[in-house]
């Protein structure tokens, strides 16, 4: 063939009358037999109504009665349709196949006065779609995406037609009263959600529809709704009669309502309010999988899109979800166990649920949407071609593993509906006698069986191969240790000869910890689940620990980690679906703590590191703006869109932070990351929080404000330990003395509930913790001033009654949110102050004396207190900002708000001798990538005879140095170089009254 037709997301195409886009043959099953078809045929067209057509296109096209005749003898299905009703063919021939296929649909949904023509009429149209698509299908005229879009059109229509004739007919009885007659869909309360691939709009030649039922009682027009759910039960029985009761005429589609909620002991239809009540509480993971393709396709499709709506956190968790995966496995496998499809084949083969089938494809893409789609929103598509192609997009799949399966799922599905258009069975099994399997052969545009099962077996193996490659992971984890067993009460021999020799120096501490784990001692360890993922865990773990450089302290750390998890089953199973991670883990463990310790508090953090894209660049703030926003979208109210934040801010700071230790990401790169996700997360719940002022108090005519950040954030120089100085400044139009909400405040007491209701949203807790510290001291006249201040007092204070010390902190300020027009204000009167002509020896007198201060107050002589030690990191900020300070008015292209920056800008202007330079500049990048990399790891003071030796390994590592030792002395000798350049630049530290 046979592999006519394209295997991607193609849209219908407009190409003229089918008759003329007949491209694909179609090998007869008996030539002789194939010609007295097309013989009868032309017969029974000249004895019918409008059979002229049909006759003249046989006998003006030999090559289109050739192809019609091999198909009538392979299907005999296709052949009894056409010679019930011959004239239609010459009319669904002459016709371009999506036009007749609309053509259909308008005629489904034409008002109908009884439910007998009614049944009749949709019989009959699902006659003629079945003949138009079956022969646009085999013709080559379409490919498997316009095919099951049709099909899906035309039950759409069905049941749009029939749920619109219900309510008429109850409106007649008088059950229901001020239906909309026009479109009597609209607000009736009924939904009809369609499931799978129907859902999808991929139905297949024969499908039965999937459907739920639901109804919402207080939006239906019924004339009396205290017995509702009576009344939307009748009805759906009275649909499902009318869809698949066999008459005369056939059926229309075949229904199953066994996907609602509890089939077994729910009715057919479900109110909206159980429904949701039941996916909240006890919904399945084989349920998320299931709605994934739901879709409003009939009824109330209003309602039936607000409840899909409302169960979508059900669906798209908040975080990567490993724990369902083994769910959706354990389907695969009870599919395969029942069915016996234990290997591949031809004859008899299924091709949907077997080995290498349809089913397997769609579980690859459903698996994955899973588990990102909580996270990326446009992996929520229904259709599994478009979604394979978005997987390639977002980096999950490589292109050429998306084409291989696309060109094998779109194989699969021209088989399957093959094998459907011979008799019209539900089935997509492969006959097993030869004469039978021949004709899908032949209807699959193979002349003999050999090409055809060559064919079928490579497109099955190629499927299989991904899905083991996905989904078999386990089978990486199992290793090959020697003896591990953890059971009884006395150490096994052989495995603590297995642990000592893969590194353990301690290895019957392994063991009882283990031991310990299989007894539930930790509350992560209390579910069977949770034993049995790490049980089939551990091996591998031990083997990831045992490679790093002290696999005792490694492992003591894992066991830390977990009794400090509330729980243990979706880390336990991210790990085991992930193997490469453990080794990430191994190193997280063994060289940072504190990150572990995030782990534990919040293991679905460690997912993220999952993602594809997180091994590229590092995102941009639009990029981090834009996942903030989808991600806080979906919350229902305030305190849960301050939740979200926290999740994906945690979330962003460990994807950060693990780059730095795997050295993915330098130290500056680091701290404009760390203050891009600041700036982000500052400007969502600046938002939100005026927001919810505003709701409460009004606002102002003309009411501007201005975030301003300082310190780390404003300098970009922030690590994971940073706390965020913020300054917030305002404006209103006029004299206007209070808010015009129905509770007014004055705008010094407005802005100040602003400024706490932003530094709340920032740093109180909430039951997914915090995001950052605030401190609002570098306000004017600090912690005695307002919290918010007018612009107009902060230019006057600036501009008078500012101590020098602010100054230098102005050097680093940045207005990262609030008005554009009224921020640019602020920059400029900083500029202006920055740019004011000082007296050097006076401000050189202040900077010292200020350094004296904090050095009096907080001196030390520990060198790995890096910021505050003699020669650290505050004496080469103190000497940038004095730099800006004393000849930013003469030198303006000097200033900047990052010390680094602002160092080699002054280099450039020559205010900053190359010998000092030579010292700061090398010293406050081993300073930065040294304190990043002690944030990320330790949460207090840095003890070097207490550290994991995988710390300090890092720590020389980033240094450039080959030991902890050499680090050591390089560090002390670093920091005498740049107090002796402090001393130079700006004077001695000493007491202001001796200088």
């Amino acid at each position: 063939m046979a592999d006519t037709g394209a295997t991607g997301n193609e849209t219908p195409r407009d190409g003229g009358p089918l008759a003329g886009r007949i491209a694909a043959t179609v090998p007869p099953a008996d030539a002789e037999v194939a010609e007295g078809l097309v013989a009868d045929l032309r017969a029974r067209a000249g004895a019918a109504d409008g059979g002229e057509a049909v006759i003249g296109l046989i006998e003006s096209e030999p090559a289109l009665a050739t192809f019609l005749g091999a198909v009538f003898s392979n299907a005999p299905y296709l052949r009894d349709i056409t010679l019930k009703d011959p004239a239609s063919l010459g009319v669904i021939l002459a016709a371009e196949p999506a036009g007749f296929i609309a053509g259909l649909v308008d005629e489904a949904l034409a008002p109908v006065e009884d439910e007998a023509s009614l049944m009749a009429r949709l019989r009959r149209i699902k006659a003629k779609a079945a003949l138009a698509i079956a022969v646009a299908d085999l013709g080559g005229a379409w490919s498997v995406v316009e095919v099951t879009r049709a099909l899906s059109d035309i039950a759409d229509a069905a049941l749009k037609a029939t749920v619109r004739f219900l309510f008429r007919d109850y409106a007649r009885q008088g059950k229901v009263e001020g239906l909309n007659e026009d479109d009597p869909e609209a607000g009736c309360g009924y939904v009809v959600l369609a499931m799978g691939k129907h859902g999808a709009r991929e139905l297949n030649y024969s499908s039965d529809i999937d459907l739920i039922i639901l109804y919402a009682a207080d939006r239906a027009p019924l004339k009396d709704r205290s017995d509702a759910a009576t009344f939307f039960v009748r009805l759906t029985k009275r649909l499902v009669k009318i869809m698949q009761e066999r008459t005369a005429d056939g059926y229309v589609f075949r229904v199953d309502l066994r996907l609602r909620p509890d089939p077994g002991a729910t009715p057919v239809a479900i109110s909206l309010p159980a429904a949701l009540t039941y996916y909240e509480s006890m919904g399945q993971n084989w349920e998320r999988a299931a709605l994934i393709k739901a879709r409003a396709a009939a009824g109330d499709r209003v309602a039936g899109d607000g409840f899909l709506a409302e169960i979508a956190p059900f669906i798209w968790r908040k975080y990567l979800d490993y724990a369902a995966i083994a769910d959706i496995q354990s389907i695969k496998r009870q599919i395969h166990a029942h069915k016996g499809f234990a290997a591949i084949g031809v004859a008899g083969h299924n091709v949907k649920v077997g080995h290498g089938g349809i089913r397997e494809v769609e579980f690859f893409v459903q698996t994955q949407q899973l588990i990102a789609g909580g996270r990326n929103m446009s992996l929520r598509g229904k259709r599994t071609l478009e979604m394979l192609d978005e997987l390639v997009h977002l980096g999950w799949v490589d292109a050429s593993t998306r084409d291989e399966l696309a060109a094998a799922y779109t194989f699969l599905r021209r088989v399957e509906h093959r094998i459907q258009m011979v008799n019209d069975e539900q089935t997509q099994l492969l006959p097993e006698e030869e004469g039978a399997l021949m004709r899908v052969v032949r209807l699959s545009g193979y002349a003999d069986l050999d090409a055809f099962a060559r064919d079928l077996r490579h497109h099955l193996e190629t499927v299989r191969g991904h899905y083991a490659e996905l989904f078999e992971a386990e089978q990486q984890l199992s290793g090959s240790l020697g003896n591990l067993v953890f059971t009884g009460d006395d150490d096994d021999p052989g495995t603590l000869e297995t642990l000592a020799g893969i590194g353990f120096k301690q290895p019957r501490e392994v063991i009882r910890a283990i031991r310990a784990w299989h007894y539930g001692r930790y509350p992560a360890m209390r579910s069977t689940r949770a034993r049995e993922a790490l049980t089939e865990l551990t091996p591998a773990l031990l083997e990831a620990l045992a490679a790093t450089e002290n696999a005792d302290a490694a492992f003591r750390a894992f066991d830390e980690m977990v009794s400090r998890l509330p729980a243990g089953v979706q880390l336990f199973s991210m790990l085991h679906s992930n193997p490469n991670m453990l080794g990430l883990m191994a190193i997280i463990l063994g060289a940072a703590p504190r990150l572990g310790q995030t782990i534990a508090r919040r293991p679905r953090v460690l997912g993220a590191v999952l993602d594809p894209a997180f091994f590229g660049t590092v995102p941009s703030g639009k990029e981090i703006a834009g996942r903030v926003t989808d991600f806080l979208a979906e919350a229902g109210d305030y305190e849960e869109r301050l939740n979200r934040a926290r999740i994906i801010g945690q979330e962003q700071m460990f994807l950060i932070g693990v780059r730095v230790l795997t050295g993915t990401l330098s130290a500056s790169q680091a701290g404009d990351a760390f203050a891009t996700l600041a700036g982000v997360l500052v400007r969502t719940l600046l938002a939100e929080a005026t927001a919810e002022i505003e709701r409460a108090h009004g606002t102002f005519s003309g009411a501007r404000v201005a975030l301003l950040a300082l310190g780390k954030l404003g300098g970009s120089e922030m690590t994971a330990a940073s706390d965020l100085d913020l300054m917030l400044l305002y404006d209103i139009d006029g004299d206007t003395r209070e808010s015009d909400g129905r509770r007014g405040l004055a705008p010094s007491q407005y802005y100040a509930r602003l400024t706490q209701r932003l530094i709340a949203a920032l740093s109180a807790p909430t039951p997914e913790g915090t995001l950052y510290e605030v401190d609002m001291r570098l306000r004017p006249s600090g912690n005695a001033g307002p919290l918010a201040t007018h612009v107009a007092a902060f230019e006057r204070y600036q501009a008078k009654d500012a101590w020098t010390w602010e100054h230098m902190a102005l050097t680093r300020a940045a207005v990262i949110g609030g008005d554009t027009a009224f921020g640019d204000r602020v920059r400029s009167c900083i500029d202006e102050v920055l740019v004011r002509e000082r007296d050097p020896a006076m401000l050189a007198a202040e900077v010292a004396a200020m350094r004296f201060r904090i050095e009096k107050e907080k001196g030390t002589n520990d060198p790995w207190d890096i910021k505050q030690v003699a020669g650290g990191l505050v004496d080469i900020e103190f000497i940038a900002q004095y730099l800006q300070l004393a000849f930013g008015r003469t030198h303006p292209e000097i200033l900047a708000r990052n010390t680094l920056t602002a160092l080699k800008n002054a280099l450039r202007a020559g205010v900053l001798g190359a010998g000092d330079a030579e010292v700061l500049i090398p010293a406050i990048t081993l300073y930065q990538d040294l304190t990043q990399i002690l944030r990320l790891a330790i949460s207090g003071p840095f003890k070097a005879e207490d550290a994991p030796l995988g710390l300090k390994e890092v720590l020389a590592k980033a240094a450039g140095l080959p030991e902890f030792a050499r680090l050591e002395v390089h560090l002390r000798e670093t920091e005498a170089e740049v107090r002796s350049v402090f001393e130079h630049l700006v004077g001695p530290v000493i007491r202001p009254e001796e200088g």
